[in-house]
């Protein structure tokens, strides 16, 4: 292991507007007398800001957000003084930054040391000539240039396309969601947001190691190992130990190593199996792998590895005259994925870490057994591929483009493909990563979004750049161009995003049983969602006193729905709200408490209805990820728990939706019958007892036993309504010791909002009791 000098901590900030003449060299700051304050780091610069009473204490309330906008072209300036480390050699040094924001100098003992142009990956400089002998002081700069100005010159071909504010995140490798989006504010930010250390560079070094499945049987898993190691010793007598323990599963290997890069391959009998939640266990391999010279330990590394296999069966379009398919197989069993958008879970990304945790408990809670790593937002770190692993949680993996037609130019290639080069290798030996995907909805902004339709398989980075990274360094794991995926054969079509088999089903946003959800052709959505307010008491966490109510027309609302830049038209999240609260229940209810309780029933039954009706077509469907789990920031939107960690209604009832094994109801058919199903997304056949009936009544009007094998769906029986009718019906089933319960909506709107507050509710959440303290009328 390699000897760390941490260089996290108490940093000084200097800042000054980028307006020739401003300081080029450490040195000069001082003549230019910028403006200094303390800096944390892990850190951002408006926290920094914050802490020193420069802008708001609390960036986040009412319209404070809009303080920052101002700083966009400022550059920043980190120092910090340390002590050479007391290592054997100095030799090799590095300082190793796992996040840097973004266009970055550094200096040592004003020598200049290197720079980089990504805050989405980590970088590593050697800066041993700049150090000064050991029990000395040194000084280390950091120039952060500011993000507008560095690429205000760079070209824009005619086929490049972005948001009307987000042109400059077309060449900046910052994170797409910074430069505003309907989810995030604007904050175009600074700093050294995650760890910094010193690292000892020994003359002998593993320098990378990789465990891969080949191919799995009952009785036996065959893996590839590919290693690389560095050294100054002649090159005989190495070998590498490789140890694997999982529970009583145990491999062993010695074998010599004749050269510096290599693989070999390795037997495991009896495998335990990585499963994803709900299929299995999620077994995972403690791994230690020793580099020996002459037989002795001179390098070595220690992970956890997954034994599986995993294939995307899929086609790349979906007709009536000739269906297609999207489906992750994993270990050759196809999985029914239940899961979330991961979006941005602060706009500050410092304070990731401390979130991270919380949010994937959220999502174990729930259930899912897939989150999809949205193109817009940063790469995660070990920490959170770590939990994912551990909890069966599959993961989509976008590389970070979104809704933009990205430049074509080699320059551009050439950084996205380092960019994928460090990620993949990064990441690639968590087993809970099923996919690479290219993208967020380029292709279908070429196909869709324009008034000229472009040919989305002419984009080099996703058709040429990607997939050769991918297919180098990850070749067993898949690869999809972008999400949705358009081949150029789409382009045949009138509508081409109704004939690919993965789709975004955003659409009118109208009535959630409408036809266009209803009858919607996708066979798995990778995006869906529906607007949702938070709680009042969260809402008096960031809304000033005099701005809660009403809403409509509300400068401070509407900053924080969506597209928060005021000079700009914005998408009205908040009167779609009215819009969906009044096609629910007709009279919107008066006063922020009512409004916020009716919201958050129409978007707990919608996205309960969505999720119920891609399981309820099991066998045609293989998945839905809802948008989404978390807020990264205090606002309306689609997510089921607010910033605060407030959770809505809708995550109460996507938690009973969400079970592994569950009834479904459908929606009437042409003779006015509900039929119900279970269904089956686990490996052990199920079978039980069922009992529906009327909430008001308390009549049973369904009473059955169910048997359903592995992974299935099957048919319990029917239920005759009045298609005329509005009731509420409630069930619970029984399947050996286990239980569960549910509820199902008939009828069409507008129901009565009073009723369902007052009577159909609180029955809801008595069923298994998970939600009777949660609050319903005031708040």
């Amino acid at each position: 292991m390699r000897s760390t000098f941490d260089l996290n901590g108490k940093w000084d900030l200097a800042y000054y507007d980028e307006i020739e003449p401003y300081p080029k060299l450490p040195s000069e700051v001082s003549e230019f007398r910028c403006d200094r304050i303390p800096a944390v780091v892990p850190g951002n610069v408006e926290l920094d800001l914050a802490r020193a009473g420069l802008i708001s204490a609390d960036p986040f309330f009412g319209l404070n957000i809009l303080e920052v906008r101002r700083f966009e072209s400022y550059q920043w300036w980190y120092f910090r003084e340390f002590p050479t480390p007391d290592w054997s050699t100095l030799s090799g040094t590095e300082i190793v930054f796992e996040g840097l924001d973004c266009f970055a100098t550094i200096w040592v003992n004003d020598i200049e040391m290197g720079r980089c142009e990504n805050s989405m990956i980590g970088h590593r400089f050697d800066i041993s000539s700049a150090l000064r002998s050991q029990g000395e002081t040194n000084r280390i700069a950091i120039r952060l240039a500011s993000p507008i100005n560095a690429v205000r010159d760079l070209p824009i071909d005619l086929q490049s396309v972005a948001g009307p504010y987000r042109w400059e995140s077309l060449w900046a490798r910052k994170p797409a969601h910074a430069y505003g989006w309907d989810i995030m504010p604007r904050v175009l930010s600074a700093g050294i947001w995650r760890s910094v250390r010193l690292e000892e560079k020994p003359p002998t070094e593993l320098t990378d190691f990789f465990l891969d499945t080949i191919r799995i049987s009952e009785d036996e898993a065959l893996v590839e190992a590919r290693y690389a190691f560095r050294t100054d010793k002649p090159l005989r007598d190495f070998s590498i130990r490789v140890d694997g323990k999982c529970g009583s599963s145990l491999f062993m290997a010695v074998l010599p190593v004749p050269s510096t890069q290599g693989a070999f391959q390795i037997q495991v009998p009896n495998p335990a199996l990585w499963w994803p939640h709900g299929y299995g266990d999620p077994a995972l391999y403690d791994v230690v792998v020793t580099l020996l010279y002459a037989g002795s330990p001179l390098s070595g590394r220690q992970f956890h590895f997954g034994i599986r296999t995993v294939e995307l069966d899929h086609t790349d379009l979906h007709t009536p005259e000739s269906p297609g398919r999207f489906s992750f197989v994993v270990n050759g069993m196809p999985i029914f994925c239940r899961g979330s958008n991961w979006v941005p879970i602060d706009a500050f990304h410092s304070r990731d870490a401390d979130r991270i945790p919380q949010v994937l408990a959220l999502v174990a809670d729930l259930e899912c057994n897939m989150v999809r790593c949205w193109g817009g937002n940063v790469y995660e770190t070990h920490q959170f591929y770590d939990i994912c692993d551990r909890q069966g949680i599959l993961v989509w993996q976008d590389f970070g483009m979104a809704c933009a037609a990205y430049p074509q130019a080699p320059e551009f290639l050439e950084t996205i493909k380092s960019e994928a080069i460090w990620v993949v290798r990064e990441l690639r030996q968590h087993p809970s990563i099923v996919l690479w995907s290219g993208d967020n909805e380029v292709d279908e902004l070429h196909v869709c979004w324009h008034a000229e339709r472009t040919d989305p398989d002419k984009n080099r980075l996703t058709r040429e750049i990607l997939p050769e990274v991918v297919r180098l360094l990850d070749r067993r794991r898949p690869y999809l161009p972008s999400s949705p995926h358009f081949p150029s054969a789409a382009l045949a079509f009138e509508r081409p995003n109704r004939v690919v088999p993965e789709q975004h089903l955003w659409g009118p946003r109208n009535y959630y049983k409408s036809d266009f959800y209803l009858h919607n052709t996708a066979i798995f959505v990778s995006e869906i969602g529906y607007h949702g307010c938070p709680r009042p008491s969260s809402i008096r966490r960031f809304i000033s006193p005099g701005k809660l109510w009403p809403n409509l027309n509300n400068e401070e609302w509407d900053l924080h729905s969506t597209d928060p830049i005021p000079e700009l038209p914005q998408f009205q999240r908040i009167r779609l709200m009215h819009t969906q609260v009044r096609e629910m229940f007709g009279p919107i209810p008066d006063g922020l408490d009512h409004f916020a309780l009716a919201s958050q029933i129409v978007q707990a039954e919608a996205m309960k209805f969505f999720l119920e009706l891609f399981r309820q077509q099991k066998g045609r469907t293989t998945g839905i990820l809802w948008w989404n789990i978390m807020d990264g920031w205090p606002q309306m939107s689609d997510a089921i728990v607010d910033y605060f960690f407030e959770k809505k209604l809708a995550y109460w009832y996507l938690k009973r939706a969400h079970s592994p094994f569950t009834i479904v109801v459908h929606e009437p058919d042409a003779t006015h019958r509900l039929e119900v199903s279970a269904v089956n997304d686990t490996l052990a056949s199920h079978a039980g007892t069922v009992r529906i009936w009327d909430a008001d009544t308390g009549e049973t009007l369904f009473e059955s036993p169910f048997v359903v094998g592995p992974s299935d769906r099957s048919r319990c029986g029917f239920i005759e309504v009045d298609g005329s009718e509005q009731r509420l019906f409630l069930f619970s089933w029984q399947d050996g010791g286990r239980t569960g319960c549910g509820h199902y909506l008939l009828g069409r709107p507008p129901f009565n909002y009073e009723r369902y507050r007052s009577r159909w509710l609180p029955q809801i959440a008595a069923l298994d009791g998970t939600f009777q303290n949660w609050s319903w009328g005031t708040d």
